[in-house]
């Protein structure tokens, strides 16, 4: 059997995320300077990333940075520039919230296709190079959060060479006859935990919810049982692994950088809907972006 779009794409992603690097070193602008109060804005899976980078842009001390789905943007904060996340730019709730700070705050655009968004921003960054034709986000989104991240300083070397290791080794077929699965985050990586559970529903139709790692105890955990797992990215908070082993339920938790440990859950997303007789490139219900009305 051929490989589907997403496949091709989740195996492209260290590549990318050098290509990501090499543009951050290049200064390009738009990007947020050191100082500047930031809101980063996006829908779906680019709002999980905004959350990603304005928890870490703010805890390196960057700058306020506050991230919001693009229909939620406070309309009465005030914010030095406001950063939009938008595979396609043709996302109607993004171009409504360009169009409306456009004259009280600096506006750029993260996007897979810069000439949708022509004239909606003040600066475009080009990320043509990995866009995707599967409906379901993978290499967008994580190349985008890339670039913010070795913008803000980070040195992705490390996180691309465990990005390879992880598509080295066989997807993992354990988890396929799993019934639920909670992902976990702190910080940063609460982002990064509701992403990956938006992939495994988007791609495979499975029952996923997310939370902050130290939010799992007070309810969520109730559902832990035999059959179900709970992964952790990052290093989980004292005792959560054994209290969710009590339960019966698998804890997963993997060394590797979260960012990387995300690609893993992408390739079971994958193999979790070839599983089940689904096409990942084409979830139901689902289009390559939302446009509720010309905007």
């Amino acid at each position: 059997m051929a490989e589907s779009f997403a496949q091709l794409e989740i195996a492209s992603q260290p590549e990318c995320w050098r290509r990501a690097a090499r543009l951050a070193a290049t200064a390009p602008g738009g990007l947020p300077r050191s100082g500047e109060r930031v809101a980063v804005i996006g829908c779906g899976t680019s709002w999980f990333m905004a959350q990603s980078y304005a928890a870490l842009r703010e805890g390196s001390g960057a700058g306020v940075t506050d991230a919001f789905t693009a229909s939620e943007l406070p309309r009465t904060r005030d914010y030095d520039r406001v950063v939009a996340i938008t595979r396609s730019g043709r996302t109607t709730e993004v171009l409504r919230a360009l169009d409306e700070v456009r004259d009280r705050a600096a506006t750029t655009v993260l996007t897979g296709v810069p000439e949708a968004v022509a004239g909606r921003a003040g600066h475009v960054v080009d990320l043509s190079f990995c866009d995707e034709r599967s409906v379901v986000q993978t290499r967008f989104a994580t190349t985008a959060l890339a670039l913010l991240r070795a913008h803000l300083g980070a040195d992705l070397t490390e996180v691309v060479e465990q990005a390879e290791a992880v598509l080295a080794e066989p997807a993992d077929a354990a988890l396929l006859a799993t019934e639920q699965i909670s992902f976990l985050g702190s910080g940063w990586t609460v982002g990064i935990a509701h992403e990956a559970a938006l992939k495994v529903r988007e791609a495979a139709n499975g029952w996923t919810e997310s939370y902050p790692a130290l939010e799992y105890r007070h309810g969520p955990i109730s559902i832990a049982q035999p059959g179900r797992a709970t992964w952790m990215f990052g290093g989980p908070p004292d005792g959560l692994a054994e209290e969710v082993r009590a339960t019966g339920a698998t804890f997963v938790d993997h060394p590797a950088d979260p960012m990387a440990d995300l690609v893993a859950v992408q390739r079971f997303a994958v193999a979790l809907a070839v599983h089940r007789g689904l096409d990942p490139d084409r979830p139901r219900h689902l289009n390559r972006s939302v446009v509720l009305e010309t905007a």
